[in-house]
């Protein structure tokens, strides 16, 4: 399988936009297109996998390693259907090609030791686009990578091979750009600036694909202006594992908390909230949960009960975009019911607000939430934190066992506070699972002590009671906390 990063000079050049753009030149020079987003994005993704009919997976070298993120790439090229030698993997980079501390674009392309299509945003500028791709060819010598990449590699490189200008014009536009461009950056050609090619954004990011697609139209009229044949010429092939190993059924991950392998106990089920309110779950997360258990999903949103389960997983997404919905569901009712009896639940991050007492709007409406875990959820116009995270379990719990590290990240607008009243302007009832106060220097109802990141309160997150636990981090499932969530619902269905 051959493989190129599509990086860009900085957040909102239209890296999302060429990504689409370039697979479908790709796929019109003979390739199989493989998505892929470096960093921990659940948005660009969607869109991805809207457009090209399949999933995107995420490689991320925080939450990975440089062998997961590998070994993530083959398995997707394995799903697509055909021979790994017509496969042809793009991945989309995160911010600016050498943004980032944890991970970063750059540091992904080391990894895979794949080359970099430059993708410079031309909307004002012709010969300064050369000036920009030599500049970033040569910061390449000079840049620091994360070391828990640079530590893995004996020598990384970062190669700067081609330039997709972004919002350009053809003709004399274009022309000026390509003669601009050194002997060592190719032309590989254009994003064109179409009205349709404009993805609507909110906070968190951009809409999600299944909310505003991309027209293929207007992906395939941009494509016309991208070289793919010279793209799949520059290319090249993508780094192997050290222990490659992507049967299903067989899986197994080395990660920074240890090993962690298929169980072969019996099967207990998950269930899996999925609807617009909570949407952000990694492929390679959806897919772990089916290797170990039967899973069952279920919509909040839609009025849907607790399905009959031995643990619940709610994953991130937008309960702020539908409290009213979120509030008057049943399914929120169900698992108080169930925590109390003991269920394992886990929340993560709109999950966490979804456990809680209530949810408060940026307009100020307050709504009741399920009152599984305590505290008050509060939205804010500005984000709250944003980073890659580092998790320490403080005991054995329902995602980990005592003294684990579990590595994540976290991206949010509200804040959760433990102990204060709100008056809720709904016809249910708040419910209360604990009276007054988190003693967050002794208290054990915080699951993990954050290493690195904010968490829930600045020094802790996995705020829990009875079995569930609720998380401001999202966690991939190289970490293992898909494992123990499953091996807490066997022994949930065992009597355990």
């Amino acid at each position: 399988m051959k493989g190129i990063v599509i990086g860009g000079t900085a957040s909102g050049t239209g890296k999302t936009i060429a990504t689409l753009a370039v697979s479908f030149a790709v796929k019109e020079a003979g390739y199989e297109p493989v998505p892929a987003k470096a960093g921990p994005d659940y948005i660009d993704p969607s869109h991805h996998a809207v457009v090209l009919d399949r999933p995107s997976r995420t490689l991320d070298t925080w939450m990975q390693g440089v062998d997961g993120v590998r070994r993530t790439l083959y398995r997707a090229a394995d799903d697509a259907g055909t021979d790994r030698s017509e496969c042809l993997a793009v991945v989309e980079g995160m911010m600016g090609l050498y943004d980032g501390t944890a991970t970063s674009t750059a540091a992904t392309a080391a990894a895979l030791d794949v080359p970099v299509v430059l993708v410079v945003d031309a909307r004002a500028g012709m010969e300064s686009v050369g000036a920009t791709a030599l500049g970033f060819r040569e910061y390449a010598s000079q840049a620091a990578l994360p070391e828990s990449v640079a530590g893995d590699l004996d020598d990384p490189a970062i190669d700067v091979v081609g330039v997709v200008a972004s919002r350009a014009h053809g003709g004399r536009h274009a022309e000026g750009i390509r003669k601009s461009l050194p002997e060592e950056i190719e032309w590989l050609g254009r994003v064109p600036p179409i009205d349709d090619l404009e993805i609507p954004d909110r906070h968190l990011g951009l809409h999600m694909g299944e909310e505003s697609p991309v027209p293929d139209a207007a992906v395939a009229e941009a494509a016309a202006s991208v070289d793919g044949d010279a793209i799949g010429r520059l290319a090249r092939s993508v780094a192997r594992p050290g222990s490659e190993s992507t049967d299903s059924g067989t899986v197994t991950e080395s990660t920074a908390s240890g090993t962690v392998t298929e169980s072969t106990a019996a099967t207990p089920t998950v269930a899996v909230a999925l609807d617009d309110a909570f949407r952000f779950i990694y492929p390679a997360t959806r897919e772990r949960l089916r290797e170990l258990a039967t899973v069952v999903t279920f919509s909040p949103m839609a009025g849907d009960e607790l399905p009959d389960c031995d643990a619940a997983y709610l994953p991130g997404g937008y309960p702020e975009n539908h409290p009213e919905r979120i509030s008057d569901s049943s399914a929120l009712s169900g698992l108080a019911t169930r925590a109390a009896d003991g269920l394992p639940i886990l929340g993560e991050c709109g999950g966490l607000m979804a456990l809680s007492e209530s949810l408060t709007t940026v307009d100020g409406d307050a709504y009741a939430m399920a009152g599984v875990l305590p505290g008050h959820v509060e939205m804010h116009d500005r984000y709250q934190a944003l980073d890659h995270v580092e998790l320490r379990a403080v005991d054995d719990g329902v995602t980990a066992s005592a003294g684990e590290r579990h590595r994540g990240h976290e991206f949010h607008y509200s804040s959760h506070t433990v102990g204060s009243s709100t008056d809720v302007g709904s016809s249910a009832d708040v419910g209360s699972s604990m009276d007054g106060t988190v003693d967050t220097e002794t208290d054990a109802r915080f699951a993990f002590e954050v290493d690195r990141g904010d968490g829930i309160d600045g020094s802790h997150d996995g705020l829990r009671v009875h079995r569930t636990v609720g998380t401001y981090a999202h966690r991939h499932a190289a970490s293992g906390a898909f494992d123990r969530l499953v091996e807490a619902a066997r022994e949930y269905a065992t009597g355990r």
